[in-house]
């Protein structure tokens, strides 16, 4: 959940008994090494951490031009000049300097967004014996990770918050809910299938076990979790009746993600052809964001959440994970 968490929230999860994952897309080499000495000093349990692994874009001067165009009138509204906001890369794909980095920490699970790594790459991080996970939004992608060396798959549902992981297609209309997605996939490989998207409860829990998965993610639920870095921003959206109404939006980054309904989604449409690439997109409406958040709103802010928010509660990380699987081993029993 990159933004939202760093290690603390991974070493709580860990400790009791989930499996904790790190979001490393963000991460300078520095500040990944930092966290993975955290998570070594933090827990003995095993751990994930997660890259996204995008084939970076081509700058579009001309769709640049337009992208903040359209931004303009908020950018004279909240008093920023547009000349003087810079472009920037944003997101980094897993490359041989984070492959360097995890080679000092051999982490037991690495996992990835978007496909995965170049073949060197994930033969880099096999060589310590590393599970390798996947996002899936598809069967097609299912099984392209399967062929590709994935030691489980990710079946990511339409409900999850945050970035869609598909990366053989964009159309969105071959997106399934996870409990359809699912069993289609469990069909469709050998391998572990884990669900994601919309589960924030043991019922949750219960029936993506009985359609097939091995296991479950769950990122949503912990967003109000004293051991997150959630802003006071995105806070107070997820306490909020704005919760309840989630799209997916491309305004942010340049690609879809779920997130809750905010002014610039409305008034701009959630997606946008005006947005440049992914992550070409996030340059212009940072400071916008930070402008707003400033002012304690979350006009420009994207304020990810998954559809399911019933269990997203200010308590600590332990206890969700625990509530988790005790709730699911009544119910199995």
């Amino acid at each position: 959940m990159a933004g939202v968490q760093g290690s603390a929230l991974a070493i709580a999860v860990s400790n009791a008994g989930g499996l904790g994952s790190l979001p490393c897309a963000m991460l300078t080499p520095t500040a990944l090494r930092d966290e993975l000495q955290a998570l070594r000093a933090g827990t003995r349990q095993p751990y994930n951490v997660n890259f996204f692994c995008h084939t970076p874009p081509v700058p579009d001067a001309a769709r640049e031009a337009a992208w903040r165009s359209a931004l303009a009138p908020y950018y004279r509204e909240l008093g920023q000049d547009a000349s003087a906001i810079p472009t920037g890369p944003g997101r980094t794909p897993f490359n041989d300097e984070a492959a360097a980095v995890l080679a000092e920490f051999e982490p037991p699970v690495v996992s990835f967004h978007f496909g995965l790594p170049a073949p060197q790459l994930l033969a880099c991080v096999k060589r310590w014996g590393a599970r390798v996970l996947a996002s899936a939004t598809t069967v097609d992608e299912a099984r392209w990770l399967e062929a590709q060396g994935a030691d489980a798959v990710i079946a990511q549902g339409l409900e999850a918050g945050g970035h869609r992981g598909h990366f053989l297609s964009d159309d969105l209309t071959v997106q399934m809910g996870t409990l359809a997605l699912v069993p289609h996939i469990v069909r469709a490989v050998s391998v572990p299938v884990i669900a994601a998207g919309g589960i924030a409860d043991a019922q949750g829990v219960a029936a993506a076990i009985a359609l097939g998965a091995a296991g479950v993610q769950v990122g949503t639920a912990y967003l109000l979790c004293p051991e997150a870095t959630t802003s006071a921003v995105h806070r107070a959206a997820l306490q909020s009746d704005a919760v309840r109404h989630t799209a997916l939006t491309n305004l942010f980054s340049g690609r879809p993600a779920r997130g809750i309904v905010n002014r610039v989604m409305r008034e701009l449409g959630p997606i946008s052809p005006l947005a440049p690439a992914f992550p070409l997109a996030t340059a212009a409406i940072a400071p916008l964001r930070a402008k707003a958040e400033a002012h304690a709103r979350g006009d420009f802010s994207p304020l990810w959440a998954g559809q399911n928010t019933t269990h997203c509660r200010t308590i600590p990380a332990a206890q969700v994970t625990r509530d988790l699987v005790a709730g699911w081993g009544r119910l199995a029993d």
